[in-house]
C-alpha cells in the first residue's frame, strides 16, 4: 500500500507535546522510565504497535484513565492523523511514539509493559517476508523481552491466513493462547471491544474478525 505524504507532518509531530520522535534520540533515555518520567505515575503500561490513525488507542485511553497507553507508529504521515483525536482527549494517559517496531527493545526495559495490542497488522503475504510479520517468532521474541511475565499479547485481523500463521508462531515460540476466535463478532459486536477503523469497515462488509489473546509460557518454579 502506497502512503500519501502529508505536508508538514514531521514538523507537527515534533511540536506536539504528546509525541516522541525517535530520530536522534537514545532509547536508553526511556527504558524503564516510562512510568516515572513520562506518565509520572505507577499505573500499568499498554502499547499498540502500528496504531494507524489512532482510533483504537485513543478510545482505550479515554475508557481506561487508570492505564497508561503508548501508540507506536512508524510513519509520520499516518501518525499525524492521530493527533486530532489525541487533542480531544481530556486525560494525560496517552503518548505517541514514532518508531519502527524493530527497535522496540531499545526503548522499553525488560518486564516494563503489561499488554501489547496488534491490530490489523500488515500481512506481508510473500513467504520471504514472513519474518517481518508482527506476529512472527522474530517479533514474539522481542515482546517476551519487554512484557512482564504474566503480560498479554492481543491480536486482531480480518486476514485468515495471517491469523493461522500467527497461531502457529505462538506454538513454535512456546506461548500459551488463552483465547482464540475466527469470528469475534459472530453474534453482533463483541462486548468490551473497541473497534479500529479497519475493524469497523470490515465488520460492516460482513468480514469475520479473528482475535487471540496470548501470554508467555513461564516455567514452573
Amino acid at each position: 500500500m502506497r502512503l500519501r505524504n502529508v505536508r508538514g507532518s514531521q514538523e507537527r509531530i515534533l511540536d506536539n507535546q504528546y509525541t516522541i520522535q525517535t530520530d536522534g534520540t537514545n532509547g536508553a533515555d526511556y527504558q524503564g522510565l516510562w512510568r516515572s518520567n513520562i506518565f509520572h505515575n505507577n499505573a500499568p503500561v499498554h502499547i499498540e504497535i502500528g496504531m494507524g490513525k489512532g482510533q483504537f488507542i485513543t478510545q482505550m485511553a479515554k475508557a481506561n484513565p487508570a492505564i497508561n497507553y503508548i501508540g507506536i507508529e512508524k510513519y509520520s504521515s499516518v501518525l499525524v492523523r492521530a493527533l486530532d483525536k489525541r487533542e480531544e482527549l481530556e486525560t494525560d494517559n496517552l503518548i505517541f511514539l514514532r518508531m519502527d517496531a524493530e527497535d522496540i527493545t531499545s526503548y522499553f526495559a525488560p518486564g516494563e509493559i503489561d499488554k501489547i495490542y496488534l491490530n490489523f497488522s500488515d500481512p506481508w503475504p510473500k513467504d520471504r517476508h514472513a519474518k517481518r510479520r508482527l506476529t512472527s517468532v522474530n517479533f514474539l521474541t522481542k515482546y517476551e523481552a519487554i512484557l512482564r511475565p504474566d503480560g498479554q499479547l492481543q491480536f486482531k485481523t480480518d486476514n485468515r491466513p495471517l491469523f493461522e500463521f500467527s497461531l502457529e508462531q505462538l506454538d513454535t515460540a512456546g506461548w500459551i493462547c488463552e483465547e482464540s476466535t475466527f469470528d469475534l463478532h459472530k453474534n453482533g459486536p463483541a462486548p468490551n471491544n473497541i473497534m479500529t477503523e479497519y475493524e469497523e469497515k470490515f465488520y460492516k462488509l460482513g468480514n469475520p474478525i479473528c482475535r487471540f489473546i496470548a501470554r508467555q509460557n513461564q516455567p514452573k518454579e
